[in-house]
């Protein structure tokens, strides 16, 4: 009988993939066997022709999820002597790299395990299968097995080793199986660390009165519902807990007191940028946020993201989330259970929850216990912990649903570490993003696999952070850099680190500019080669010509890139304190026009001590870095909106901008003229006209939204000037000013109608997460030799 020897490459390690591929062969009347191996998985399988077919069309149009097949290599073989099919042992030997799994929110098989009166997995925190738990978090090194995993410690019991080698059961072979018997345990600590129990009260008792227990007795007993139930009534009585979940901790509080969320945003020393919320099911979200069914869909699928949803009127909600969860905004974020330890957790406190990183604000999220005990010991109250160590930090991805469809702002948990293709031939490229929301990128194999969500690289903590996760990358797909790349920014942490890794490797160093980046990165996931327009629009970058660029039109084909237009500069009083002081940008394009006569506006924003000095520091043209960012101008126009004049997080006067504008409606836009440069220069959009007509609509006293829903208008107006101008019938929209919904339906709605393609990314981030994929799409491009990408 004939033989077929099938190499399979994609998402096929870590998602129940061998027994499905098992199930089918020997449904079949099959014989041969099936191993993961590091290029993926390997199978040979003998049998009648017709059989073969079968199983190979299976594999290739019916791959269970969450596996995904992208590549079967099929040779023939000799027939050999073939028993029943089986599952082999793993090879660990060298050769092509497999795609890492992602960790997976709770099937619902193990939930309802997991929620049964009976069973041995009743109430048990960390339930898994092949087809959910975690993966990513736990993984050490390919290929993926139980010995390569953080499980390792973790000896199965007679009863789970049963399950693992029994081809019928839905734990054949998952690699996370465990039990109360053998797996993880959970206990809770105080912020010593000192182990807790319950008062004499009982369990839930409402002063949440606990008292010091020691480590034997927590070991010894057995059931976890003690210290869940003490965590849950902790939230209820108003305390802050910190959880060990599955890619670092979580500070949880009520999200319905008022006083809990207050106590976390002071201890954490985050004054007003949103949290997310955690619901304890679908119809509970409901009673809070308007939920579309393709809402549903993202909240409920495998990935499990934060998602952003409209918020219910306080007259139509059945549930009062405190205001200062998400001050001034009209969504919030919103998240379902995805772990069992999260589930039962929500079960007993019976109400959303705050569910908000376990750091303190610009740090990394804390994955040790011991570190988290140390860094978070000011924050939280009481630490829920278990003993299952975390491999690498991993964050909740966040997403919302357009009219374009799912699109990721953060991508991480569920998401990374899958891979993108790229059509390109290129040696291995290591890079290493921006300086905000960064992430690092490896690229190999023609495929680009895009870290997770790593934080700023402000501190200290998240610039090694950078470094670690790079190096991680690198590690896990045995993959030595023959390039590296990075921003084209000289002091950014991001390219020190960059710097000293071209060294280590002996490998050129490719610097990318910062809004070609981002533009690349939306070509890269979209398989485009260009030309096309890239409207590149944020907070700021560094420029070819060293000033801060931001609201640039670029003409990008491949890893060329021409800048063809771009804002009005305009120039920051106090350089980077602009970011968290609208005020400012609106003095500096007060200053742009009008010179000395921004004084009289200005004084509705700074006393007059504070206004002089900056003053000066115009006239003199020191300490006021001009800029083309369209992310300042947001800030600007907000500040002369009467909206804030200072923010307590970058973005927040565009976002509150944004929810008036929404709000509103749609308005006619104020006038902002794109004016030709001189031969050779790019053209520039003004924001002159806007500006003076905003100032007059707020002497009149028209209301914020409506001055809000002009400036948006303004805006879309413009791209569909650069549009037509550019003669291109394809553009991309990149940078962070398109996390804003309002302003990229707006241009996809006017630009699709003029006939003109239109391409955002979707599942990377339009912010500066996705430079790293940009600056791999820009050096595969480019030969082998170093220095700033031309633009």
């Amino acid at each position: 009988m004939p033989r077929l020897a099938l190499r399979v490459q994609g998402i096929v390690q870590g998602v129940g993939f061998r027994p499905l591929v098992y199930r089918r062969a020997s449904a079949l009347g099959l014989g041969g066997w099936v191993r993961n191996h590091p290029g993926g998985v390997e199978i040979e399988v003998q049998g009648p022709e017709r059989s073969l077919r079968a199983f190979v069309a299976g594999l290739i149009r019916e791959p269970s999820a969450p596996a995904r097949v992208e590549r079967i290599e099929i040779e023939q073989r000799a027939e050999e002597e073939a028993g029943p099919f089986q599952i082999l042992r793993s090879e660990a030997a060298s050769g092509a790299r497999p795609s890492v799994p992602a960790d997976l929110a709770v099937c619902e098989a193990c939930a309802r395990e997991v929620d049964s009166e009976t069973g041995r997995r009743r109430r048990y925190p960390f339930t898994s299968c092949a087809q959910c738990g975690p993966r990513y978090t736990i993984l050490s090194g390919l290929p993926y097995d139980r010995a390569r995993t953080t499980m390792e410690r973790f000896a199965m019991c007679p009863a789970c080793a049963a399950e693992y080698e029994d081809p019928s059961d839905r734990r054949f072979h998952a690699e996370p199986i465990a039990c109360p018997a053998c797996g993880p345990r959970v206990q809770l600590v105080t912020s010593a660390g000192d182990p807790m129990e319950p008062s004499l009260g009982g369990s839930g008792s409402p002063d949440g009165a606990l008292r010091p227990r020691t480590q034997a007795d927590i070991r010894g007993s057995g059931s976890p519902d003690g210290a869940l139930r003490e965590a849950a009534a902790a939230v209820l009585a108003g305390r802050v807990v910190a959880m060990k979940g599955l890619g670092g901790f979580h500070l949880l509080v009520d999200a319905t007191s008022p006083d809990a969320v207050a106590l976390l945003r002071r201890r954490k020393r985050r004054d007003a940028k949103p949290f997310a919320v955690m619901f304890g099911s679908l119809d509970a979200v409901r009673d809070a946020c308007r939920v579309s069914p393709a809402e549903a869909d993202a909240l409920c699928g495998p990935e499990a993201p934060i998602v952003l949803l409209r918020r219910l009127a306080p007259a139509a909600a059945r549930v009062a989330i405190a205001d200062a969860v998400a001050p001034g905004m009209a969504r919030l974020g919103a998240l379902l259970p995805y772990t069992p330890l999260h589930r039962l957790t929500l079960q007993l406190v019976g109400r959303p929850v705050v569910c908000t990183s376990g750091n303190l604000s610009d740090e990394p999220i804390c994955i040790d216990t011991s570190d988290a005990l140390e860094r978070l010991g000011g924050v939280a109250d009481l630490f829920l912990v278990h003993d299952r160590p975390i491999a690498r930090p991993l964050d909740d991805s966040v997403a919302r649903v357009g009219p374009a469809g799912f699109e990721l702002l953060r991508r991480a948990r569920g998401f990374t570490p899958l891979p993108l293709p790229l059509r390109v031939t290129a040696p291995p490229i290591l890079a290493l993003g921006g300086h905000l929301k960064s992430t690092t990128a490896l690229f190999f194999d023609g495929q680009v696999v895009v870290s997770q969500h790593l934080g700023d690289a402000h501190t200290a903590e998240g610039a090694a952070l950078i470094e670690r996760t790079a190096l991680d990358l690198a590690r896990l797909f045995r993959v030595r850099p023959e390039r590296v790349a990075c921003d084209l920014h000289p002091d950014y942490a991001g390219s020190r680190i960059a710097e000293q890794l071209a060294a280590a490797f002996r490998a050129p160093l490719v610097r990318v500019q910062h809004h070609h980046a981002h533009v690349a990165a939306c070509m890269a996931e979209h398989g485009l080669d260009g030309p096309v327009l890239g409207l590149a629009w944020d907070g700021a970058g560094y420029g070819l010509d060293g000033t801060l660029w931001g609201g640039e039109a670029l003409v990008v084909d491949g890893s060329s890139s021409r800048r063809a237009a771009h804002l009005r500069s305009f120039p920051l009083p106090g350089g980077e304190r602009a970011m968290k002081e609208p005020r400012r940008a609106a003095l500096g394009l007060l200053w742009e026009l009008h010179g000395e006569g921004a004084r009289d506006h200005a004084r509705a924003w700074f006393r007059e001590a504070e206004l002089g000095p900056l003053l000066s520091m115009l006239a003199r043209g020191t300490g006021s870095p001009r800029t083309t960012s369209v992310g300042r101008l947001f800030d600007g126009v907000a500040a002369l909106a009467g909206l804030r004049g200072a923010a307590s997080f970058e973005g927040q006067a565009a976002m509150e901008l944004e929810c008036l504008a929404e709000a509103a409606g749609e308005q006619a836009g104020y006038p902002m003229p794109v004016r030709a440069g001189a031969p050779g220069e790019p053209a520039v959009f003004d924001f002159g006209p806007l500006i003076d007509a905003a100032l007059g609509d707020r002497r009149d006293g028209v209301p914020p939204g409506i001055i809000a829903a002009r400036f948006h208008a303004a805006l879309v107006g413009v791209a569909e000037a650069l549009a037509t101008a550019s003669g291109l019938g394809c553009v991309v929209l990149a940078g962070g000013c398109f996390q804003n919904a309002l302003l990229a339906a707006s241009i996809r709605e006017r630009l699709a109608a003029r006939g003109v393609e239109v391409y955002a990314p979707r599942l990377y981030p339009p912010g500066d997460g996705g430079l790293s994929l940009g600056q791999v799409f820009v050096a595969a491009r480019r030969g082998a030799h170093a220095g700033a990408v031309e633009g």
